[in-house]
């Protein structure tokens, strides 16, 4: 048996009108009509049955026709179509063979109008009756004239069986007429597929009744044998449906989760969890979970609710019948208000029309639905959205205790799947994203701009830096330079607009794609960023002044064919290196390539020169004041480079340090200056050594152990080797250079700050500091003999070191006259041009033989003291 409930196609999207609900309306009553016409013109037609009881035909026809379809199977077809399977032609085979008309039709009638009137289906009973009046009229109307037809010569349940077969044919076409009027619709094959497999399912019923019938009546307790077998074979149909059931329902609850994770896989790269929301709405892998869990459910509606971002409002889905307007209109907050979705705890609620309270009621009137399953989706600690099932699509049955157990299971499957994407999500976002400023990070704008760069010919990235950045972190803690970055990345964020890609690479770096952009307006845009980012920054009750520098590469200048995200930027870098006070915006030029290759070249050949001896060792001596005793030499390296010549240490030693190569460097020179060392302790002469340190050596922990390696190799009193730090480079993180300092410092080598009154807040850090010395910086030298100020410098720091008890180093001598003042003043040691240049290990044992004499020290040592 079928009707338009139970065997229905899958509504297209956007679902039924009101005009489609008044055509089936108006269907329903024309069939009832029809059906009582048939009903008195068959039953007119018909010959009276003599000899059959009402009493006790009646009653166990309706115990049959309740029975027939309260074990009905509903099998949702592949296509769409949700199919009904029922046992109602055993019931009517067997009253067509025992009872009058009138009692099979009062029967099936009275069973099948009194289950939906129990049920409150009151939109169907109309129609089910009309179509119940019309099978009864034509299964008894075929009999009789298949009967006729026969006469005596046919077997007598001939006319029964084709009366039984024609019923579910006729309720088909009744049923497809109904689908149409509803607006649903049906393709051809699967019709045809529909009646043939009805017509099987009714043959055999058909065939089952025959059967017992003719068993009952020609067996002794024939009977109580059909009793027996129809309850083996109910038992193990309960069973298979069970079975069935189950293994629907875990095929449904794998395709679910299956299509979560791929609409979670399908965004890649960088990206906001929030346009997760979009995807509610305009991903199709979320409408076909909805269609997935509505055909398991075999619902007439399923409404899927979700909250893929915290501060988003729900996102609606609808599978099947459509919301009614009002439901479609309502806000977050009405949403909030609903008592069906005022949801505690996970478990799934059912209300149906007949027992809900009246603010339910109005909800489910709300929803154009007479009983709703619904059931929250919930993560960790939070609300991800809910499922609600409207109208069970059974001719006689509402939702039961297998479709609220499926839903409580596809609602926690679906609840971690869509937890997990939302982790995932943020997962993305974060690897993708600057924590401090929820810009892009480095792989991101990788990630971001590696597409729209292949496929755009004119493309530009600009990098921006804020200049003061450092100055302000160290003054005023990193909490006020973080500060003063996310205020940075906010200005540039409006002055570029939210489609243009912008990430912040690390610091007070910036980066910035323009897509399609000349180099002109590149230019223009680099100034507009320039000149927001230097207005002054109001943080707190302090107002800090900051400028920036911006450097740009287009993407035409590039000296490859197709640069990737990476050249970029590093071109964009070699363009912002290149800027000055003057022109804080440059545009970058092949000819800067060439600076930075040889960086690159420098970098990459480095170990490889110390190993093939390009790498040196020179020495500037250091003479004591007024004595002029030599007491050491200062070792600076030297690269003789195959190509560039000689390289200046300005230019490779900072590219060194920024690759973390700083550490080879300083044990290479420390090791040629600790043999020098042993070499003339072997002579009998005690001079020292002093080394420069890099502030990155400074932050090395692990140094002090390979100084104390060193000393212990060379067998060299660590009181002649000095290690030179520069004041810049202490104060740039005094409380972690300390702990190094004075490890070093216990171990008995000098410590001496060099370019000491360079930089600034010295003054407070340095009786602190366990240094042995102090350096002038050779700029307050070289100026003494003409500016004021640099001769007072001078003076201060030579008293200011004397006081503290330091040793007080000069650098920068180049003349007799500034000598003899820092005689005048008390200076302690000399070092520059006037006693000599840094020279080579051969040549300085040459200076050493030609311009000093050998006396006997004090302490009975051989001293060398500079000849006139």
């Amino acid at each position: 048996m079928s009707d338009p409930a139970s065997n229905s196609a899958t509504a297209p999207r956007g679902g039924l009108t009101r005009s489609t609900n008044r055509g089936f309306s108006v269907f329903a009553v024309a069939l009832l009509a029809v059906g009582v016409l048939s009903a008195v013109a068959v039953g007119s037609w018909l010959p009276d049955r003599g000899g059959h009881s009402l009493l006790w035909a009646g009653p166990l026809l309706v115990v049959g026709f309740l029975l027939a379809e309260q074990l009905a199977i509903n099998v949702d077809v592949r296509s769409g179509v949700a199919w009904t399977i029922s046992f109602t032609e055993i019931p009517l085979v067997l009253g067509l063979l025992v009872a009058p008309f009138e009692v099979v039709l009062a029967a099936h009638v009275v069973a099948g109008v009194g289950t939906l009137l129990g049920r409150r289906i009151l939109d169907r009973a109309i129609y089910n009756a009309g179509l119940m009046f019309v099978e009864i009229s034509v299964a008894f109307a075929v009999a009789e004239g298949v009967n006729r037809a026969f006469g005596s010569s046919g077997p007598p349940w001939a006319g029964a069986f084709v009366g039984t077969i024609a019923v579910p044919l006729v309720a088909i076409v009744l049923g497809l007429t109904a689908l149409q009027l509803m607006g649903k619709s049906m393709r051809v094959g699967n019709g045809v597929r529909l009646v043939l497999q009805t017509l099987v399912v009714a043959l055999l019923n058909t065939a089952a009744g025959l059967v017992a019938y003719e068993i009952a009546t020609t067996t002794p307790w024939g009977g109580v044998l059909i009793v027996l077998v129809f309850a083996g074979i109910s038992a193990t149909y309960l069973a298979y449906s069970g079975l069935l059931r189950e293994q629907r329902d875990l095929e449904a609850l794998s395709e679910v989760s299956l299509r979560v994770a791929r609409s979670g896989q399908r965004a890649t790269g960088p990206r906001d969890p929030a346009d997760d929301a979009d995807d509610v709405e305009n991903n199709d892998e979320w409408q076909l979970i909805a269609d997935r869990i509505r055909e398991q459910l075999n619902a007439d509606r399923v409404v899927l609710r979700l909250r893929t971002d915290p501060q988003a409002s729900m996102q609606t889905l609808v599978s099947g019948e459509p919301l009614p307007e009002a439901m479609r209109r309502a806000d977050s907050r009405s949403s909030r208000e609903d008592p069906m979705l005022q949801l505690p705890g996970s478990h799934v609620r059912y209300f149906r029309l007949a027992d809900a309270s009246e603010d339910v009621v109005d909800a489910l009137v709300r929803r154009d639905a007479r009983e709703a399953l619904v059931v929250p989706l919930r993560g960790a600690n939070q609300l991800l959205g809910a499922v609600e099932a409207h109208d069970r699509l059974s001719r006689w049955r509402g939702f039961g205790k297998a479709d609220i157990q499926l839903l409580r299971t596809l609602a926690s499957h679906l609840a971690t799947a869509v937890d997990n994407r939302r982790l995932l999500a943020r997962l993305r976002h974060d690897a993708y994203h600057d924590p401090l400023t929820g810009l892009l990070n480095r792989p991101g704008f990788r990630e971001a701009v590696a597409e729209p760069l292949r496929q755009t010919p004119a493309s530009v990235v600009l990098r921006v830096d804020l200049d003061v950045l450092s100055t302000v972190s160290d003054a005023l803690g990193q909490a006020w330079g973080n500060r003063m970055v996310v205020a940075a990345g906010r200005r540039m964020r409006d002055s570029l607009g939210p489609d243009v890609p912008l990430a912040r690479l690390e610091g007070g770096s910036f980066a910035v794609f323009l897509a399609g952009a000349k180099a002109e307006h590149a230019h223009e845009i680099a100034e507009r960023l320039r000149a927001g980012l230097s207005v002054p920054y109001p943080v707190d009750r302090l107002t800090v002044e900051a400028t920036a520098i911006v450097g740009y590469v287009a993407k035409s200048v590039c000296e490859v064919d197709e640069p990737d995200v990476d050249a970029m930027l590093q071109r964009a870098d070699v363009a912002v290196r290149a800027t000055s006070e003057a022109e804080p915006v440059r545009s970058y030029a092949p000819s800067m390539g060439q600076i930075f290759l040889r960086r690159f070249q420098l970098v990459t050949q480095f170990r490889h020169a110390l190993e093939g001896g390009q790498i040196s060792v020179h020495y500037q001596p250091k003479v004591a004041l007024p004595s002029r005793q030599v007491v050491g030499a200062e070792a600076l390296v030297r690269w003789k480079h195959p190509e560039f010549g000689r390289v200046d240490p300005d230019e490779f030693v900072p590219a060194v340090e920024a690759t973390g190569l700083v550490d080879v460097l300083t044990d290479f020179v420390m090791d040629r200056a600790l043999e020098r060392v042993r070499m003339w302790l072997d002579r009998g002469l005690r001079m020292s050594i002093a080394v420069n340190l890099s502030v990155r050596t400074l932050a090395d922990e692990q140094f002090p152990d390979r100084v104390a390696v060193a000393l212990e190799h060379h067998d060299v009193p660590p009181g002649l080797l000095t290690f030179e730090l520069t004041e810049s480079g202490v104060m740039a993180d005094p409380e972690r250079a300390l702990p190094v300092l004075r490890r070093l410092h216990a171990l008995g080598v000098v410590l001496a700050v060099d370019d000491f009154g360079t930089g600034y807040s010295s003054l407070a850090y340095l009786r602190q500091l366990p240094v042995d010395e102090v350096k002038i910086d050779k700029s307050f030298v070289l100026g003494m003999g003409t500016d004021l100020g640099d001769m007072a410098v001078v003076r201060s720091i030579v008293e200011l070191g004397h006081s503290l008890g330091l040793v007080v180093v000069a650098e920068g001598v180049e003349d007799d006259a500034a000598r003899d003042q820092l005689v005048a003043m008390g200076c302690d040691i000399a070092q520059g041009y006037l006693i000599s240049r840094p020279l080579s290990e051969e040549r300085f044992e040459a200076w050493l033989r030609a311009r000093t004499v050998q006396v006997r020290g004090a302490r009975d040592e051989t001293v060398l003291t500079l000849v006139h």
